[in-house]
């Protein structure tokens, strides 16, 4: 049978064959049971609006955040990080899906894994759904906690599980030059094209 495998942007390789994104659509109430969450991650997409929030100096970095940014979605893999100015920053990425890459039925036909800040899923003979739904509706997304207790929420997330996240959309310096920016667009795809959150709330429901 034939394996096809896709690779989903990080922040370090060269080359990449799909970064996943999404487009924007109305967020939903913030308090919900297990079931109305998990309901919400099969149907909603990222929301990205404006901010006027200022910079500010986090862990030795400068944080400058670049749009306010939320999302229900279900968690396809995490992989955590310990080496390097970037696992200092952000410990943890979450390959995340929404709408039908919420579903389990479709993720599950999807051999997914994360590496070197990377997104990969391959499928045998044809993917469950249309290639360009699976660019549109699933992400992997560098995470900054904002502090010990989202961290902690943070680090129940598990394959399968549902996932709420609210916070910032960044770029991150520091004073020898070194520059990590998030993506602006659900859209993008190739090297630089995840997001980095600067994560102020989570809820995580299994």
């Amino acid at each position: 049978m034939q394996l096809k495998t896709v690779v989903k942007a990080g922040v370090v390789m060269t080359v990449a064959f799909f970064a996943i994104e999404s487009i924007r659509t109305s967020y939903s109430p913030r308090h919900a049971s297990p079931a109305a969450l998990a309901t919400r991650a099969a149907l909603q997409v990222p929301v990205q609006s404006s901010t006027d929030k200022p910079a500010f100096a986090f862990k030795g970095f400068q944080i400058q955040p670049l749009a306010r940014f939320a999302i229900d979605a279900k968690v396809l893999s995490r992989e955590d990080y310990y080496l390097g100015r970037e696992a200092e920053l952000a410990p943890m990425d979450l390959a995340l899906g929404w709408k039908r890459m919420a579903e389990p039925a479709v993720y599950r036909q999807l051999d997914i894994t994360q590496g070197r800040r990377w997104y990969f899923y391959r499928w045998r003979d044809a993917p469950p759904i249309p290639v360009q739904e699976i660019v549109e509706s699933s992400a992997n997304m560098h995470l900054i906690p904002a502090n010990a207790a989202v961290e902690k929420t943070l680090r129940k997330a598990r394959e399968g599980a549902s996932i709420r996240i609210t916070g910032q959309l960044v770029q991150a310096t520091d004073a020898s030059g070194w520059r990590w920016t998030s993506s602006l667009s659900r859209a993008d795809s190739g090297a630089d094209s995840c997001e980095l959150v600067f994560v102020e709330s989570a809820q995580v429901q299994d």
